[in-house]
């Protein structure tokens, strides 16, 4: 984490040393929840290791996966964290995963301490919307065999870490146009 955190030039040596002092280590099973549907977040967690995914039911009652995150990467149900109201996704460990997680508080009380801090969270709200953004778009402007190609060629380790079920999710798609479009790359 120390690391990512350096990358973005923002925070003091002595301000990240701070923040993984006050940071927890949660270590999720496979299958196990970060935060379930219906829950409130007052936390957000780097990845250190592992491999989840986020999503949400339908109104027909079916799983939509929407996200997936990946070690060395901040997971959290950002709407559900920052409006402090119940959640409407579910963040799902897809492998045993190690986290290091920080709460509402410490967070509030870093902010307090440096203008880093705020510049910090600033930074990283903007790159959640632009991932976002990108995400709608290419569900609105590409076919499924241009997304799969994309997914191929940017995220290798989408299609060697997750279930093919929940991968289609992802693209949009049934599992039985995805088979059709594996087989059609794979020729």
């Amino acid at each position: 984490m120390k690391n990512y955190l350096n990358s973005f030039n923002i925070l003091s040596s002595s301000e990240i040393d701070l923040l993984d002092e006050l940071a927890e280590i949660k270590v999720l099973k496979k299958g196990d929840f970060f935060i379930k549907e219906g829950q409130t977040s007052h936390e957000v967690a780097f990845i250190e290791t592992g491999v989840f995914r986020s999503y949400y039911y339908s109104s027909t009652g079916e799983e939509v996966t929407y996200c997936f995150r990946f070690a060395n990467e901040f997971l959290s149900a950002y709407s559900s964290y920052l409006t402090a109201s119940p959640s409407e996704e579910c963040l799902e460990a897809l492998t045993e995963s190690k986290l290091i997680v920080i709460s509402r508080e410490t967070l509030n009380q870093l902010e307090k301490t440096s203008h880093n801090w705020t510049r910090f969270l600033k930074v990283m709200a903007e790159q959640e919307y632009i991932t976002m953004e990108k995400r709608i778009f290419m569900l609105q402007r590409e076919t499924a065999e241009t997304r799969y190609a994309n997914l191929l060629e940017k995220h290798p380790e989408y299609l060697q870490q997750i279930p093919l079920n929940y991968l289609s999710s992802y693209l949009g798609i049934s599992p039985r146009h995805l088979s059709r479009i594996r087989k059609s790359v794979y020729k």
